[in-house]
């Protein structure tokens, strides 16, 4: 089954025109460190892609820069293949499942076709990695040493990951909450004292460039500004967006706070992954790779006599699989042109997360603290 599917997708994005673009701004940026170029200054591929992500992840990229192109994207090929087993193994361990080879192997042939990871796999994307380091941490006991590290480094390559140490710290792990943050900040210590020029650079406008990553109001982007400015039909929502982004980041973040408490920790930190997503400028489809935790969990809720989570869960892969983002038009500017039927096909997963997020609300609201003592 993995061996098809795997054969079934080596064939799928061998005919892709952006076939690992993004491993190619990788190299490019390993490059710029070991010449010592401007990391910020250039664009490659004919779609002008530019370096977006801290001074700390061109160190990451350096071995790809010494390396023959086949050979990095083989890596990354393959590399994404097992990022996404460890992911699965991870996700079954957070909904407190166990882990068996045949399943692991069947899940993993499977998730392959959830269009955020599909999406991942065919750009060569560093999603899965992210998610991964993140999960990995959440998933040691309280206390253990180092506890918050990996969010920190995470944060570090891509600023998302931040908002888990602001979820511990929230939850009262203030020691891993602290470890987290410090690993930001010396992820962008490292990165200033071998990069200051592009630190400097970075840190002050780069980051707050949003356009520079893409247009927010294309297809391709599945966050809350994406939505809203499609329906809106305007490519600047202003307060439309920020209001009801800032709304839901509070919201979606005490949710998480109070799952914790509850003794829901796997919604909590599903909450937590929901709202990252939904308040970010820009999230591609393709940063949606917790949609594998989100199946994961909601499957693992079923048991006897208990079958309508499996078949939410069903629901919602075929949801993550359907790809109806892509099949509505969207060349040029019709992104902003959809009629209104056409708004829940281009935006699928932003609702998808605001309705768990109500009805995680709303269970939660039914149940008492988790005893203590």
């Amino acid at each position: 089954m993995l061996a098809l599917s795997l054969a079934a997708l080596a064939a799928v994005c061998a005919a892709q025109p952006s076939f690992l673009v993004d491993v190619l701004v990788y190299r490019a940026e390993g490059q710029a460190v070991v010449e010592g170029r401007d990391l910020y200054g250039f664009t490659v591929t004919e779609w002008d892609l530019p370096a977006t992500y801290p001074p700390f992840a061109a160190l990451l990229f350096v071995p790809t820069a010494l390396l023959p192109l086949p050979a990095v994207q083989a890596l990354f090929a393959a590399g994404n293949v097992v990022l996404l087993a460890l992911l699965v193994h991870l996700s079954l361990r957070l909904a407190g499942r166990r882990t068996s080879p045949a399943l692991l192997i069947a899940a993993t042939a499977v998730g392959l076709w959830l269009e955020p990871v599909f999406q991942t796999m065919v750009f060569g994307q560093i999603n899965l990695v992210l998610a991964c380091l993140v999960l990995w941490d959440l998933g040691r006991p309280d206390g253990a040493r180092g506890k918050g590290l990996a969010i920190g480094v995470a944060a570090g390559i891509k600023l998302t990951p931040a908002i888990f140490a602001v979820h511990l710290l929230m939850t009262g792990r203030i020691r891993a909450g602290l470890t987290a943050l410090a690993g930001f900040a010396g992820t962008a210590a490292l990165g200033a004292a071998v990069l200051p020029g592009a630190s400097v650079e970075f840190w002050t406008r780069r980051m707050f460039e949003t356009g520079r990553v893409g247009k927010a109001w294309i297809v391709d982007n599945q966050s809350l500004q994406g939505m809203i400015a499609r329906l809106l039909h305007t490519p600047e929502p202003g307060l439309w967006w920020a209001a009801p982004a800032a709304v839901a980041g509070l919201l979606g973040l005490w949710l998480a706070r109070r799952a914790h408490l509850r003794g829901r920790e796997s919604w909590g930190v599903l909450a937590v992954a929901g709202t990252a997503v939904l308040v970010s400028p820009i999230s591609w489809s393709h940063h949606w790779v917790w949609c594998v935790p989100l199946l994961a969990v909601m499957a693992a809720a079923a048991g006897p006599g208990r079958r309508w989570p499996l078949y939410a869960a069903a629901a919602v892969a075929v949801l993550f699989t359907a790809r109806t983002h892509w099949l509505v038009p969207h060349s040029g500017d019709l992104d902003l042109h959809l009629p209104w039927w056409q708004q829940p096909l281009a935006s699928p997963y932003a609702p998808l997360a605001l309705a768990l997020t109500a009805y995680a609300a709303w269970r939660l609201r039914r149940e008492g603290p988790r005893p203590t003592g």
